[in-house]
């Protein structure tokens, strides 16, 4: 029986507690493809995943990591064969499903797309759940109709993963880019990745007029709260924000005023589900519209040794872009590095 390493959530008596253990094909959970995992990333949620500071695990013991990529070595799925460069992200990876933070994986089909060339196995980590979310927002605003001539595009948190990807992908797509952020020393970061405006977090981070100075035609907000209700009150006529985080606060304390006298719409971004269809067509202008170079330029890729610590300090705000994980198996060279 093959063994393979992992990271493991066990429950204790005083909570629960994370490590690093070795494992068995025969310990993994149902599904009807086994992928070996070449890399996996760090999302905020996997740092509350271990840290416990948050109800993220909904069952124990429990294998975090929200996102992994992978050759497939078994499959029962119509969809796959053993050779295809997978990809997953979400769909209760790392929360009810053992997730990407092990060698060995065995997931339903349903929750897997082929990774489109020309991202690597590597890139498309880089991207993990956080570009794709980012995407799901850009996709979000362009079903709105919401177009770059029509102004310019706040992002918040914008140092962070979602953030990052957001600023790149609306760069990309022709629009001026505000990145609001609390990490001045990012300043440069942001604006290679494409941002035309620099914007401090505390412009955002107290309680404002239910309608202020219009100041964008669209937003992506990672962050929720306070900030979310100020960049609804500062968009323009007719704009639209796209809502997928929560770090600052689940509550909206937002007044009717932006949506009933200036028409601005509140787009709520869901990345966990499947709908397979969406993450196809998201991945697929992934791979067209980011630079392989962008994507490079956003992450860090670490061994699985310092994966632990890294993802006990993401709750810290202590990672900017995206961390990567190599898991070391050293796979055969299809499909990318």
């Amino acid at each position: 029986m093959t063994e393979f390493r992992a990271i493991r959530i066990d429950k204790c008596d005083h909570g629960h507690h994370a490590d690093y253990v070795v494992m068995r094909e025969c310990d993994l959970m149902e599904g009807d493809v086994d992928i070996d995992v070449a890399f996996s990333a760090i999302n905020y949620k996997d740092g509350l995943a271990v840290t416990g500071k948050g109800a993220v695990v909904r069952r124990f013991p429990m294998i975090p990591g929200v996102d992994l990529s992978g050759q497939v070595t078994r499959s029962a799925h119509p969809e796959f064969a053993p050779g295809d460069i997978v990809v997953a992200t979400a769909c209760g990876l790392g929360e009810a499903h053992y997730g990407g933070f092990a060698q060995k994986a065995r997931l339903s089909g349903d929750w897997l797309v082929k990774l489109p060339p020309p991202l690597t196995k590597a890139q498309a980590m880089s991207v993990g759940t956080a570009g794709l979310t980012a995407m799901f927002c850009i996709m979000a605003l362009e079903r709105h109709g919401a177009r770059p001539a029509d102004g310019l595009a706040a992002v918040t948190g914008a140092a962070g993963g979602v953030g990052s990807f957001a600023v790149a992908l609306l760069a990309k797509a022709g629009w001026r880019v505000a990145a609001v952020t609390g990490r001045a020393a990012e300043a440069d970061y942001l604006r290679r990745l494409g941002a035309t405006e620099i914007i401090g977090r505390d412009e955002f981070a107290a309680p404002g007029k239910p309608l202020q100075k219009q100041r964008f035609a669209v937003g992506v907000d990672t962050v929720g709260g306070v900030t979310l209700a100020n960049l609804l009150a500062q968009t323009l006529f007719d704009g639209a924000v796209a809502a997928c985080g929560n770090v600052g606060g689940m509550e909206l304390k937002a007044n009717l005023a932006p949506f009933i006298l200036r028409g601005v719409s509140l787009l709520g971004i869901e990345s966990v589900r499947p709908r397979i269809g969406l993450r196809r067509a998201a991945w697929a202008r992934i791979a067209q519209d980011l630079d392989p170079a962008a994507i490079d330029g956003m992450s860090e890729i670490i061994p699985f040794e310092a994966a632990l610590d890294r993802a006990r300090s993401v709750v810290d705000g202590k990672i900017r872009g995206r961390v990567v994980i190599d898991m070391g198996l050293n796979l055969p060279a299809h499909g990318g590095d």
